[in-house]
């Protein structure tokens, strides 16, 4: 028995709830996609087209957050083979997995509590999200066609917080409703402005500075843990909108160390939209392979849907 949000217990002094306990450690949130939740995931593919969601990594020159750029070299090692070589490589700089050990709750340590470093890398690492698979409903919420619908502005370069009363209307208004392990996907345009400056010599120096997304409040973890949501993703460089009301404080904290989610960054959520918009039909099966990197803190998206 899953218990409501509200009935969990609070870490430390930090008025945060956590689900220690609650789900199985390796996996956090990711225990919702049970065999059963996959299996009626499937029923969401109607015509078998498959859409990336993946940034190729050179579109962001410079990565955000000072991360390193990607360095590729394909060598030809043979008379007629060729390989690639790989330096630098941060799986945060493009479309990404933020795991288990990305965030801790300060002193009380990492998801379930751990705080030794050496611990939680091999309780928590990647490769246990590499080994289960992200496999499951996907449910796209439009934030961008929304707001324009309603006439309301919208700027994903200007901090603007989804609120989790707004992710209910758009999901209802898109003909949809939530069910248990579903995988959210939150657009809100910020990729497509991002390649629009990029490609017209905009400044793009300080886009990590300020962004819109999903609210970081209590209401907004109670709302994704309550409706059993198995990640979060999106298509701006955090989830939530940044830099964030320092009262309400950090999503991250609230859903990694507390209850365990896995989130996604830097999807590229565009054309599914479109798409999704095409066949009225904002449901699909979503697919993810994390690296099997053991004791990894993150890992490239590698996502799929499929319609």
């Amino acid at each position: 028995m899953i218990p409501a949000f509200d009935d969990l217990p609070e870490i430390g002094t930090i008025g945060i709830k956590h689900s220690w306990g609650v789900l199985p450690v390796s996996l956090g949130t990711l225990a919702f996609l049970s065999p059963a939740a996959t299996l009626e995931a499937s029923h969401a593919v109607r015509t078998g087209e498959t859409i990336s969601l993946n940034v190729p990594f050179d579109d962001f020159a410079p990565p955000l957050f000072g991360r390193p750029s990607l360095g590729h070299l394909v060598t030809e090692t043979g008379k007629n083979t060729f390989e690639d070589t790989l330096n630098d490589f941060n799986p945060q700089s493009a479309s990404q997995w933020d795991g288990l050990t990305h965030i801790r709750a300060r002193e009380f340590g990492f998801y379930g509590g751990i705080t030794d470093g050496d611990e939680a890398r091999t309780t928590l690492g990647m490769h246990h999200w590499a080994q289960h698979g992200i496999v499951g409903r996907g449910l796209l919420v439009d934030v961008v066609r929304y707001r324009a619908a309603q006439n309301i502005a919208w700027d994903p370069f200007v901090e603007d917080a989804v609120e989790a009363s707004e992710i209910a209307d758009i999901i209802a208004w898109q003909g949809q409703h939530l069910q248990p392990g579903d995988i959210l996907c939150v657009r809100t345009g910020w990729m497509g402005e991002y390649r629009r400056r990029a490609s017209t010599d905009g400044d793009v120096s300080r886009v990590g500075d300020q962004f819109a997304g999903i609210a970081s409040t209590e209401a907004m973890a109670r709302f994704l843990w309550d409706n059993k949501v198995a990640a979060v993703a999106s298509d701006n460089p955090a989830v939530e909108s940044a830099p964030g009301d320092p009262r309400n404080g950090s999503l991250h904290r609230r859903l990694i160390p507390g209850l365990g989610f896995a989130l996604a960054e830097l999807l590229d959520l565009d054309a599914l939209a479109d798409r999704c918009f095409e066949l009225n039909a904002y449901n699909f099966l979503f697919s993810a392979a994390p690296l099997p990197l053991t004791g990894g803190a993150s890992s490239t998206a590698n996502a799929l849907a499929i319609l």
